[in-house]
Formats: structure tokens, C-alpha cells, sequence
């Protein structure tokens, strides 16, 4: 199974080659990609350097156009897509269904990915892709479990590629509405989910409280280990009581499901953290490069190894084993 790796600046993708890393996906430091942060993504100029630097090192890279295009304003995405072809992008990974047309059209040798943000989760939406746009491998939302994994992979004439280990977004990708109304930027066309400049965080009787614009989201004892505060992992008071009511403050960790993964025909594993450093990017690669390692020899896996990296020092495996409410 391939490793793909993410990369949020330049340097983040020269220590994910140097960490052995198969392929790796970034993106322009426009609203064309779904991690559109301050500081954060590759000029132009930038992307070409990056990939020619990959490539003599035998890795691969992926570019992440995988936002949606705005009504009477779709320049802006094909001009990404012609920019990325041109940088030698071994693969887009695409979202928007007009974006993927103009890429099959305009660029028909071109490798195409159909991003997790089209959320497609059943055999039939994945032959819409692969019939309407020649689609070669398709990143399944993260809302399914390994034996639906199994189910279309059997079905579909095309690679799957799933998440291993990250944030975890609990909502259908592409359809959550959660932070756009909370902050006004929207993660399916601006390429921001509860951005930086929208997070509060107080002292409060003697608890944190962390605050998303104007809803707060979160409050924390002394000592407890403070999630970043975005809508779907917040304390709702309910009729029931106060508690995590979409998922707990938990990133995902799929290690455990890998020997599962691989006999459900997964072809790709993919590791979220565009946001993050370069020292996370360093250790998460070497350490699945090891994991893998272990699976191909048929040695006990190392778990756990990564827990100091995730959100609110927690992990779960989310819907691969459906356990959530």
C-alpha cells in the first residue's frame, strides 16, 4: 500500500521526501485547496521546484485542487489545474465536478485522484467519476467502515485510497456547513474549517474556554488537554446532558486496522496534517514507513507510537469500526 503524505510548505515536503514518504500532497497558497491557511501551501514557483525535487528522489506528487469553484468565477481553478500540469504533477486530487470536466477535456493524459471532498461513498457515484472523467483512484470519505471499504473496492474498477491517521472529520466531507456559519469562511470554497483568526481562547473561573467567532465552544479543567475548537467536536448541552455530541476531541489512528485495510484491497493510505510542522510530518512518516514494514514481515505492529501528536492527546479509529454514537 502506498504512503501519501502531506506537505504544507516546501520545506515540510523535502523532510516527508527525506523520510521516505511514497507520494505527497500540497497544494497553491490559494482558495483552489482545502488547507488555505496563512503561511501555509506553494507558490507557483515554489510547486515546480518541489516537484522536480521529489521526482529525483522517485517520490511522487499530488496536487490538491480540491475546493469548489465559484459560480461565474471557475478562472481561478482551471488556471490551478493548468499551472499543476504543468509543474508535472504526477496526479490532481479534484473536488468540484466542473474542475474535473476541464481537466479531462483540456488535459486528457493527465492523472486524476476524486478528492474526499466529493464524498463519494458508494459504488455508484465512484462510476459516475471514473465513466464521466477517466478517474484513476478515488480517496474514500472517512465516514465508512473497513467492511464497506471491502464492499466497494470489490465493486469498482478504480483504487481506493483511505485516511490513516490525523484529523479526524466526523461530518460527510464537502457538505459541512459547521464553520461556515460559525466564522462566515466556508472549508468547501475557501479552503478554511474554524480558521486561526476566529479562535479565542480565555481563562475563566479557573477553567480555559476556547471560543469558535461567536459560540463557545469548550471549557476545560486545569490540566485537561484543550482540543482546537471546532463546531463538530464541541460540549453541547443537551436533554441528555452536557457532552460531545457529533465525536470526542479525538484524531484518527488507524494503525490497529491496517492488516484489515490491506485485505479490503486499499491501495493508498493517506495521512492528514497539511497545518502541521515539520518535526510532525518527520516522525508520522517514518514511523507508518516502520508500521508498514512490520505488516510486510508479518511482525506485531507498533502501536500507539504517535499519541504525543494528536488532538487533545486521544485517539480513535473512528468509523472503521462504527463505534461512535
Amino acid at each position: 500500500m502506498e504512503l501519501i503524505c502531506p506537505a504544507g510548505t516546501p520545506a515540510a515536503l523535502h523532510d516527508a521526501v527525506a523520510a521516505g514518504a511514497d507520494a505527497i500532497y500540497c497544494g497553491f497558497n490559494d482558495e483552489t485547496n482545502a488547507r488555505n491557511f496563512p503561511g501555509l501551501n506553494f507558490s507557483r514557483e515554489e510547486m515546480r521546484e518541489s516537484i522536480a525535487h521529489a521526482h529525483r528522489y522517485g517520490t511522487k506528487v499530488l496536487v490538491a485542487i480540491n475546493t469548489f469553484a465559484r459560480a461565474g468565477n471557475v478562472e481561478l481553478w482551471q488556471r490551478a489545474v493548468d499551472d499543476a500540469v504543468e509543474a508535472e504533477a504526477d496526479a490532481l486530487i479534484l473536488a468540484d465536478v466542473g474542475v474535473m470536466d476541464y481537466c479531462a477535456k483540456t488535459h486528457p493524459e493527465q492523472r486524476l485522484h476524486v478528492s474526499v471532498q466529493a464524498a463519494a461513498a458508494n459504488p455508484d457515484s465512484i462510476r459516475f467519476y471514473v465513466d464521466s472523467f477517466n478517474a484513476q483512484r478515488v480517496v474514500l470519505p472517512r465516514v465508512l467502515s473497513v467492511q464497506e471499504i471491502a464492499a466497494i473496492t470489490k465493486e469498482v474498477k478504480v483504487e481506493t485510497e483511505v485516511f490513516i491517521f490525523g484529523g479526524l472529520c466526523v461530518m460527510e466531507e464537502g457538505r459541512c456547513s459547521l464553520s461556515s456559519y460559525a466564522t462566515g469562511k466556508s472549508p468547501n470554497m475557501d479552503g478554511v474549517c474554524s480558521p486561526a483568526a476566529s479562535i479565542q481562547y480565555r481563562e475563566q473561573n479557573g477553567s480555559l474556554v476556547s471560543r469558535l467567532g461567536e459560540f463557545t465552544i469548550n471549557k476545560f479543567a486545569k490540566g485537561e488537554a484543550a482540543a482546537y475548537p471546532t463546531l463538530c467536536k464541541g460540549r453541547y448541552q443537551t436533554d441528555e446532558g452536557c457532552g460531545y455530541l457529533f465525536e470526542d476531541p479525538a484524531s484518527l489512528d488507524a494503525t490497529t486496522m491496517l492488516p484489515d485495510l490491506r485485505a479490503a484491497g486499499v491501495a493508498a493510505l493517506k495521512i492528514e496534517g497539511r497545518q502541521r510542522g515539520r518535526a510532525y510530518i518527520e516522525r508520522v512518516v517514518k514511523t507508518f514507513k516502520d508500521v508498514l514494514a512490520a505488516l510486510d514481515d508479518g511482525r506485531p505492529l507498533p502501536v500507539d507510537a504517535l499519541r504525543g501528536l494528536t488532538e487533545g492527546q486521544s485517539t480513535t479509529t473512528g468509523a472503521y469500526k462504527k463505534t461512535w454514537r
